[in-house]
């Protein structure tokens, strides 16, 4: 599996997480997309695992490079075998990454409907919102989690449940209740705090192909993931 263990793992900030993301690009040379696709293989071999024996899995997405993630993930989860729906909320920025996996979704099989259709499924992915929260949800997105927490199916949050403060740890008004979540690179310094297992569930770091010299340099190493709760070191 793409997961990283626990000796090579470590916490960043929001402010160290957008600096990984933006130096891996600017000084190291790898695209954008090629994090994107690295990040979405590696969650969906979370989904996998969750699924089992099980397929039907709606992917819910917002219009940032969260929702990317989830767009991609939709493409892997329908060449694995997947029934795959999908809810966008919001369409990406023309141009940017999430763009382009979007436009390749639209040319699949893959049935993008509302989300009070998606009925009976065995997976809910969050792929909402990202890091990049700063104020409480609400309108439709508040809606949309409330909706998904009081689904009957398991759910994943992609990098982090939407609605989480990524340095706090707790719901900025709102958040989605995960059975587990599929970050990326590192943890979030929310992570730490107990609390934020409530939203989080089983988290698992994937590895997107940053330089190990980039999240040490950003990053402090995680010593204790049993602090969490939840933490998985798989």
């Amino acid at each position: 599996m793409t997961l990283i263990d626990a000796d090579r793992m470590y916490i960043m900030d929001l402010a160290a997480s957008r600096q990984l993301d933006a130096q891996a690009t600017s000084h190291y040379g790898i695209p954008g997309i090629v994090l994107m696709e690295n990040a979405a293989r590696g969650a969906t071999e979370v989904a996998l695992q969750m699924l089992g024996s099980r397929t039907r899995v709606h992917v819910v997405c917002g219009p940032g490079n969260n929702g990317g993630d989830g767009w991609a993930m939709a493409r892997h989860l329908h060449n694995a075998g997947c029934d795959v729906t999908l809810t966008p909320i919001g369409m990406p920025r023309e141009g940017s990454d999430a763009a382009a996996n979007a436009a390749t979704v639209h040319r699949m099989s893959i049935d993008i409907i509302p989300w009070t259709d998606a009925n009976d499924v065995d997976l809910v992915v969050d792929a909402l919102l990202g890091t990049g929260l700063d104020r409480e949800v609400e309108g439709v997105i508040r809606e949309l989690i409330e909706s998904i927490n009081s689904t009957e199916a398991q759910v994943l949050a992609i990098d982090l449940p939407s609605g989480l403060d990524a340095d706090t740890g707790c719901p900025l008004g709102l958040a989605v209740r995960a059975d587990a979540t599929a970050t990326f690179a590192g943890w979030k310094l929310g992570f730490m705090e107990q609390e934020s297992v409530r939203w989080t569930g089983e988290i698992h770091t994937v590895d997107i192909g940053v330089p190990c010299e980039l999240a040490q340099s950003l990053g402090s190493p995680l010593l204790r993931a049993e602090r969490h709760g939840r933490g998985t070191s798989e």
